[in-house]
Parts: structure tokens; sequence; C-alpha cells
């Protein structure tokens, strides 16, 4: 039977267990998955590890999963972005279904088992530490920006050649100083004539935010003030998203038990917690829970933990909002994989509607970067091929202002609509920059 009577549900991941590291059972379940899904075919359009799998029993000897080798089966789980469209949004076998189907997770488990094996590649497990790269990066900012720019034909054949980052691919610049390093000269006094005085909250700066790209936090940091919140900014530590990418389960619950307890006093203290990259708010809401389950810190977090745009809706709803000037400007919306994991709905299309004129419309679909992988040469064109008809769809008519709530899908997406013969924007940044600009701060 088709479909469930019942809410998606989603297990714990039992990295603890010996059972979740044996491979025979785990051929066994991505072979059962796998001949589900060829049955099925309903995610053909999502990231390529659905064409991949595809293609491969299409073109084996009895068009049967049985017929596919282990570098078949590789493949398929290599190309996943675990970007989660396909629990979230195609898949009707997901639990409580009988078949029990949890993709993502399944390729999760995986990379897992080769992680163990201390099959990740030296590559992956250095790009993955984030902190220590971006406090490198800070420190050195003219020295690496200048090395890692597109069309530096000095260094990035180099780059190409031993890290296997497409010499074309868009590498994050870095800040000159960290986010949380700048003070209290960049944290405005509350508004007391804001509507939401008297509350407080917490923002964490993901990596991105904290050592990439400063813009989203201060413009997150100008409207909370004006609203009247008492703001703070948090940079603990990486949220583990690129080592998640990984499989290397073991840090990331290690990073979840560090960065709740950190969080756990604010909270008491009665902050809420906002997380500025969507990817990061669906670590603390959602995957944390199911790798650190009873861990009553993370579960704290987990229900006082929202994505940047939600709460800005919720504080419309709760308390309403400063009066906001009109703008007359078209806004096209891209609704980022990780903002729709986290089943909360489009709330950047809801917050932008707050602003009187303007005129949002929304894309759902992938910009084919997916983290880190989307930087390999490997994978680069593979990238822009899934990014293309959401490129298409952003620029069809011609808008004021193109916005991303993930900050690699906008640098990534402006290749994407230049590939695609396009004129793109100077600057796809994140919708709460469109709120600053709307209030003039």
């Amino acid at each position: 039977m088709e479909g469930s009577l019942e809410a998606p549900t989603r297990h714990t991941i039992a990295w603890r267990d010996e059972a979740f590291y044996d491979e025979p059972q785990l051929e066994a379940e991505l072979r059962r998955v796998f001949d589900i899904c060829h049955g099925c075919r309903r995610c053909f359009n999502l990231c390529d590890s659905f064409p991949i799998l595809f293609d491969a029993i299409d073109e084996s000897p009895n068009e049967e999963v049985d017929d596919l080798t282990a570098g078949d089966l590789k493949a398929v789980v290599d190309a996943c972005t675990l970007c989660d469209m396909c629990f979230m949004t195609k898949c009707p076998y997901v639990p409580p279904h009988e078949f029990n189907l949890d993709f993502p997770h399944l390729m999760l488990r995986h990379r897992a088992v080769e992680h163990r094996k201390g099959e990740t590649s030296l590559v992956d497990r250095q790009l993955a530490e984030m902190d220590r790269n971006g406090t490198l990066g800070t420190v050195l900012s003219g020295a690496a920006n200048w090395a890692t720019k597109e069309g530096n034909g000095l260094t990035r054949p180099v780059l190409e050649t031993v890290l296997g980052i497409d010499r074309r691919a868009h590498i994050p610049p870095f800040e000159d100083t960290p986010l949380t390093k700048k003070g209290p000269a960049i944290l405005p006094r509350p508004n007391p004539d804001g509507p939401a005085f008297g509350r407080k909250v917490a923002i964490y700066a993901g990596c991105h935010d904290e050592f990439n790209d400063n813009t989203p936090g201060y413009a997150a940091i100008k409207v909370f003030a004006h609203q009247g919140l008492d703001v703070r900014i948090e940079h603990p530590d990486c949220c583990g998203m690129p080592k998640f990418e990984n499989g290397d389960l073991p840090a990331v619950a290690s990073a979840a038990e560090r960065i709740s307890a950190h969080f756990a006093p604010l909270i008491e203290d009665g902050y809420d917690i906002v997380a500025l990259t969507t990817s990061c708010a669906l670590m603390l809401k959602f995957e944390w829970p199911l790798i650190e389950p009873g861990n009553s810190q993370v579960e704290l977090l987990s229900r006082h933990t929202f994505d940047v745009s939600e709460y800005v809706v919720r504080l419309a709803k709760d308390v309403g909002l400063a009066p906001i000037e009109a703008m007359p400007r078209s806004i096209a919306v891209h609704f980022a994989c990780h903002a729709r994991a986290q089943n909360m709905g489009p709330k950047a299309m809801e917050m932008l509607k707050l602003i009187p004129e303007a005129k949002p419309k929304l894309t759902e679909r992938c910009s084919g970067h997916g983290g880190k992988w989307g930087l390999y040469k490997e994978n680069f064109d593979r990238a822009l091929k899934v990014g293309r008809p959401t490129g298409r769809a952003l620029v069809k008519d011609e808008p004021d202002i193109i916005v991303s709530e993930c900050p690699l899908a906008g640098p990534h997406l402006r290749q994407v609509i230049e590939a695609n013969g396009g004129e793109p924007p100077e600057r796809i940044g994140h919708p709460i920059e469109v709120i600053a600009a709307a209030y003039g701060l």
C-alpha cells in the first residue's frame, strides 16, 4: 500500500550499536530500499542519486537491483547531498509506513561505516574542520581570498589538482574578523518602543556567518534590536553538518553536547535561540535529537531553536513588528532544501510578505550545491545541472531582488544563472537582508 494515514516520523540514529556498522546487513538494506525506489521512481528529478540508481538498474543484465555491484551502490551514496528532499517531499514509504524507508539516513549510515573504516578522504576530513579553517582564514584573509578567488590562474589549478576543488567553483571568501569578535560595537541597544521590548534572543552564528559573510548576521542583529529585542551573538562551535555529511557521527554527537551545554543557561535565562543558517537550524532542531536521544540539553535546545525567517514570522504573530516602509519590488525567493527539511513551511515567503507592496515569489527547487559536495571537480558540472531549473525559475520574471536562505546556494545560483546564459545579480543574499533594507537599517 502506498502512503500512510499517520504523520511521517523518523527513527533515532543507532550509531552507537554495533549492528549499525554490520556491512552485510547494510548491503541488504541498501538493496531492499533501492528495489522499492526502482519500483516507484517518484524521486527521479531530485538529486543525481536517483538517476544514477535507475540508469544502473536499467543497464544491468536483468534490470534488477540484484545485478548491481558494490561500486554501483556506492555511486548512489556518493551522489547524495543529504538534502532530505526525498524524505520530506516525495517518498510515500517513510515511517510509519511498513516499508520503513529513510533514504537520506541510509546514505548517512553507509558513510558512517566508511568513516569508521578510515575511508573518508583526507580532503573531506580537513574541509569539515570548519572552526579551524575559519580561524586561520580570517587571520590570513588577504592571502586566502586571493588564492581562492575564481579566475586566479595561478592558484586555482593547483587547488584543483591537490584538493580536487573545481577551479570554477565559488569558494566563500573570509572576513577579516569573525562576527562574534567584533564585540559590543555591532550590538545596538534594544529599541524601547519596539513591540518585542523585554524579550531576549541569542543568535547562533553558523560557520559561514561567523567567518565568511557577516552580512546576514548584521541584518538580523539590526532587525531584532529594532523590534526591541535584547540581542547577543554566539558561536560556541560548528554545528557539525560537514562532519555529518562525512558520516563522522561521534564528532557530531560531541558538538551537540558542547553547544547545547553552552546554550542551556541562556535558555533558562529566557533567551530564544535563532540560527542564521538553515543547515545549522536543521541540525539543532532535528538531527541532533536523533543522534543524541535522551540528552536533556539537546532536547531543550531543539525546542527553543528557530530559523531566522521563522522567528521573524513568530514575532509578527505574537507581538507584531515595528512599522515597515513600503517596498514595491519583486523578490524571487529560493526555498533552500534545509529550510524545507525543517517542515515549517516557506517562512521566508511569509516574512517578506510582511513588507507592504513587496511581491515575493517562491521557487521550490534545489540549487544543486549540496554543501561541500558541489565544490569538487567530479561533482561541479552535476551541481550546475541540478541547479539549472532553479536558476531559470528565479530569473524568469526579471525580479528586482533574488534571495536564498542558504549561504552556499546564493553564490552557486549566481554561477548557475550565468551558465544558463543570464545576467546574475551582484548578490543573492539572505531574505533577512531585505527586511533590514525595508527598515532602512
